[in-house]
This record gives C-alpha cells, sequence and structure tokens, in this order.
C-alpha cells in the first residue's frame, strides 16, 4: 500500500510539472489541478497545441493565402492558430525567412492589433530543431513557464529533466527559450529600444510588428551596403542599443548584421531592428558574459569597418564592461556613455579630417 501511494505522489508531481509547461495553459492564470473524477474536457485549440509536430492532416478551421507544403502546413497552421483565434490576425501572407531553428512569415493583421502586417516567428518542430550549444546561454538563466514567470522553487527538478533530455524536459527548455524571445523583446522595446513590438506569444511561435512592405520584408543589415555617413549614424544607433541592453543586465548573444534588419522607405533615412533574442544571457550571472559581449561587439564593428566607420572594438568593450561590470552606480553610467559618444565623435571627425587634407606640406622659411 506505502508503494501505491508513492507511485501516487510521482505521477501528481508529473502532471503539476507538465501543466506548468502545457501549450495550451501559455499566458493563462494556473488553477488547481481538478481530482480524476472531474477532468474538464479541453477545447479544440487545446486539443490543437498538444499536437505541434504532426498535423499535415488536421483541419484547423481557416486558410491562408501563402500555401505551405503539406509538412509545413502541420506545423505552421498549429503553431499561429491560437493568433487567429484570438482575433490577432486573419491571414498567412507569404514565408518572408526560412531557417534551421525557425521560419518568419508575413501576416495580415486585424483591427485590434492596429490593421496592417505583422510578423510571426514560428519555431520549427522538436524533431527537427538544432539549438546547439545553447547550455552556455542557459548558464545563470532562470527557467521561464509558459506565461512567461519564473520557475523558482520548481526550477531543480526542471533542470534535472532538461538534463535527462527527457520529453517534459525537452519541452520545458524549448517553452523557456521562446519566453526569453518575447520577454527581452518586451523589456527593450517598452525601453525604447529599436526592436519589433511583441504582440504575443504561443506555445510555438511569436507575434510580433513587420518591418517592410507588402512587396518585401526589411533585409538584414549584411546584405547592405551603406554611405559612410549613414553608417556612422547606425553604428552609434548599434552602439546605443548595445548600451539599453546591458542596462536591462542582457547581452543579446548572436548580434551580427545578419540579426540587424535595415529599412530605409523611399525619401527617409534607414532604420536599423535588432532581431533573434532568444539566447539573451544576464550580464551579471552568466559566466560567459565577458565573452558573449566581446563576441557581439567584435562582429557589429567588423560589419561597420567594412562600410568605412573607424571603431575600436576592444575600446568599447573595456568602456562597457567597465561601466556595467566594475562600476555600478547610474549617474555614473550616464556620464560615461555621454563620454562614449564624445569621444567617438571626435574620431570620426578626425578620420574625416585626415582623409581630406593634403598629402604634402609646403616648406617653411
Amino acid at each position: 500500500m506505502i508503494e501505491d501511494d508513492a507511485t501516487d505522489v510521482t505521477i501528481d508531481k508529473y502532471e503539476y510539472y507538465e501543466e506548468l509547461f502545457d501549450p495550451a495553459q501559455a499566458g493563462r492564470t494556473m488553477r488547481r489541478r481538478p481530482t480524476a473524477s472531474h477532468m474538464p474536457k479541453k477545447t479544440r485549440s487545446e486539443i490543437i497545441a498538444g499536437l505541434t509536430d504532426d498535423l499535415a492532416d488536421v483541419d484547423l478551421g481557416f486558410t491562408t493565402t501563402y500555401r505551405p507544403s503539406r509538412y509545413e502546413s502541420g506545423w505552421l497552421l498549429s503553431s499561429i492558430h491560437s493568433f487567429y483565434h484570438e482575433g490577432l490576425i486573419t491571414d498567412v501572407l507569404a514565408q518572408i525567412k526560412g531557417g534551421k531553428e525557425a521560419s518568419v512569415y508575413r501576416c495580415r493583421a486585424t483591427a485590434a492589433t492596429g490593421g496592417g502586417l505583422l510578423a510571426a516567428k514560428v519555431y520549427r518542430p522538436r524533431m527537427f530543431r538544432n539549438l546547439r550549444n545553447d547550455k552556455m546561454y542557459r548558464q545563470g538563466r532562470e527557467i521561464l513557464l509558459a506565461g512567461g514567470g519564473p520557475a523558482g522553487r520548481d526550477s531543480g527538478y526542471i533542470e534535472k529533466a532538461i538534463r535527462n533530455k527527457s520529453a517534459f524536459g525537452l519541452q520545458a527548455a524549448h517553452t523557456s527559450w521562446l519566453m526569453y524571445e518575447f520577454t527581452a523583446m518586451e523589456q527593450l522595446y517598452e525601453a525604447g529600444g529599436a526592436v519589433p513590438r511583441p504582440i504575443a506569444p504561443s506555445p510555438n511561435a511569436i507575434l510580433m510588428s513587420y518591418h517592410g512592405d507588402e512587396r518585401m520584408a526589411a533585409p538584414t543589415l549584411n546584405t547592405v551596403r551603406l554611405e559612410r555617413d549613414e553608417a556612422e549614424e547606425l553604428f552609434r544607433e548599434v552602439l546605443r542599443n548595445i548600451d539599453l541592453m546591458l542596462q536591462h543586465d542582457l547581452v543579446h548573444g548572436d548580434l551580427s548584421a545578419y540579426n540587424i534588419l535595415y529599412w530605409a522607405p523611399e525619401g527617409s533615412p534607414g532604420e536599423i531592428t535588432l532581431i533573434d533574442f532568444p539566447q539573451v544571457i544576464n550580464l551579471r550571472t552568466n559566466p560567459k558574459a565577458h565573452f558573449v559581449l566581446k563576441r557581439d561587439i567584435q562582429r557589429i564593428c567588423e560589419y561597420f569597418f567594412q562600410q568605412g566607420v573607424n571603431c575600436d572594438p576592444a575600446a568599447i568593450m573595456d568602456d562597457f564592461w567597465t561601466r556595467y561590470v566594475e562600476t555600478l552606480h547610474p549617474d555614473d553610467q550616464k556620464a560615461d556613455w555621454s563620454g562614449l559618444l564624445a569621444g567617438l565623435e571626435d574620431a570620426l571627425r578626425g578620420q574625416a579630417e585626415a582623409e581630406t587634407a593634403p598629402d604634402w606640406m609646403p616648406l617653411q622659411d
């Protein structure tokens, strides 16, 4: 009898953790688990959300202008079904980016979300995703639940499941990975960062603002050749956003010209938007923070140096690290940031003067 009681406790514990990471519960308030005598019937959307990996033959009740392949149709439509059901989008118009980990789609928004266009980033099914080396990024990060809150006292058990790569552990890791991207964008957008405006998460996708127009999405910066004046202005904007992330103890973790969008509407100056935040790390709790931040800055400087910008990644790294890790007072951080910008302006001005100066000097009497 003792063994039966122990088994019941174990089953209850597993069911409790499954509820924490059940995709159908995303964004909802946790309720006490019903007893065995009364299990509420799942809604259509809850059943669909639990079948993300194989839905090629399931009728989801809506069609899209974009015609995905038979396989893609299953995981795409199941991932965005909640956005459609909640009245956030009316249509999927086109795929604008494909990748090993996720694809991005241009969607038609409803009036409730401001109309126009939105972007849906849809992660690929678990069996085909390849989140390599994610251990480095998970160090020092709390596990996030489906609603975006930390796992708290349950994190030890969940971490063990993740290490063991159980089905529950894989789902927990995926949920946390996706919610880190969504919550990082929320923080930075509210703080004035040049990031997409996050609209809503689903168990396998994030709905956000779209950058581009009906004909094409904003290209990534690595495909754009800039005039030096514009490159200098955009470089300063990238530094401002890195600074903003550090103010919130965040390091992007994969920042480069490949993860920055560039859009210049006709007659308007070009603007950038930083994207792809699932691997974002904590500046203070991740032991690899110095390495990751240094790599982000180095990659950014490599691109802008090719566009004619005079930049010193080592000096920029030293300045950021000194201000945010070794110096903590907010007033000092603001003052040093102003000094960094002034120094950058002086360097750019000196470069311009050097390029316009004659290569000879008259003899002095």
